[in-house]
């Protein structure tokens, strides 16, 4: 750049700085560039297939999928995660259906969770919004998008009428929001459920669309389609179910992957059955029939069983644990260092 250029650019600089603030502008080279900061979500699978560790703060996260598949749990566990780690979180209870006895099952410190169940959309975003920018909150979840009721249709008739009313409170909600995200480092969590298009469809697409607009895809970093597959059988009695999880969009890693994890009833993600199934692709732990080994000790006959004494033996499942992470490390180190000059759109 020739020197006129740079005198330009250097007084067009400090007329910036001047005008909004030092930092306004800076160069890339110049800036203390540190990986994005991650909750984790309970889930170890998860927290590799999402390439940091768990869910970013300072971001927008979409969490989608049918009735019933584990979405709120999911949630929930991430909420118990970072207040174990000291931080503050926040639920916005637009369905009105928030259990705070099963929360408190997972982990969750009841007691310590603000909690806001409000009457339209439009409270709803506006208490996000207040909890976001007074900087205190690490965790916001607001379930769900689908219960995010405008005003006008509150106050309307019942079969009026008003189409796209909740797409412009989206829209308008998340122009406001995404800074106030990012200068207080929040990571904000959105539930929403699926609706089936009417219409015909092209071959290959699928007839499935999140409600709310648009809006929320483009602003999300991260989007999770969390979907039931199967059921846990104990004998006869089903005690959880099998969970597929699809990172369909990630900003800060590889998209694209899945995980299927287990969600026993009462308990959530089951920690331990990841660790038995990741121990075994990894080759740590040794199936043999029905037996599992790890190291020269068998833990147990059947799944349910080796569950049971990881359970029972928390050294080993934290040994198991560490082994598995240590495994997986040298990936989450390569994307954090790759990272520093990522997408931070």
């Amino acid at each position: 750049m020739d020197e006129n250029k740079k005198r330009a650019l250097a007084a067009a600089l400090g007329q910036i700085e001047k005008q909004f603030g030092k930092g306004s502008v800076m160069r890339m080279g110049d800036r203390v560039v540190e990986p994005v900061e991650a909750i984790p979500t309970g889930s170890l699978m998860l927290d590799i297939a999402l390439g940091i560790g768990g869910l970013p703060k300072g971001r927008v996260v979409e969490i989608y999928g049918p009735e019933s598949s584990g979405k709120t749990t999911l949630t929930l566990q991430a909420i118990a995660e970072c207040q174990k780690m000291g931080g503050t979180a926040a639920f916005i209870d637009a369905e009105h259906a928030l259990d705070p006895i099963y929360a408190g099952k997972l982990g969750v410190n009841v007691d310590d969770l603000l909690l806001s169940q409000p009457d339209t959309g439009e409270q709803a975003l506006e208490i996000a919004d207040m909890l976001v920018r007074s900087g205190s909150v690490d965790i916001l979840v607001i379930d769900s998008v689908a219960a995010l009721t405008p005003k006008a249709e509150i106050e309307g008739e019942m079969g009026d009428q008003l189409p796209g009313l909740q797409a412009r409170l989206m829209s308008q909600a998340l122009r406001k929001l995404t800074g106030n995200i990012k200068r207080s480092n929040t990571l904000v969590i959105f539930i929403n459920q699926l609706r089936m298009k009417i219409g015909v469809m092209m071959p290959g697409q699928s007839p499935e669309t999140t409600t709310g607009g648009n809006a929320l895809k483009f602003y999300a970093s991260v989007r999770l389609d969390i979907r039931r597959i199967g059921a846990i059988k104990k004998g006869d009695e089903i005690i959880g179910n099998q969970t597929k999880i699809k990172v369909v969009k990630n900003k800060l890693a590889p998209p694209f992957k899945q995980v299927i994890t287990e969600i026993l009833y009462g308990e959530g993600i089951s920690r331990e059955g990841e660790l038995i199934d990741m121990g075994v692709d990894a080759k740590l732990v040794e199936k043999a029939g029905a037996w599992y080994s790890y190291g020269e000790e068998r833990i147990g006959q059947g799944k349910d069983n080796a569950r049971g004494y990881l359970r029972d033996n928390p050294s080993v499942a934290a040994k198991l644990e560490a082994e598995l992470r240590e495994k997986f490390q040298p990936a989450e180190a390569a994307r954090e260092e790759g990272d520093d000059d990522g997408d931070d759109e």
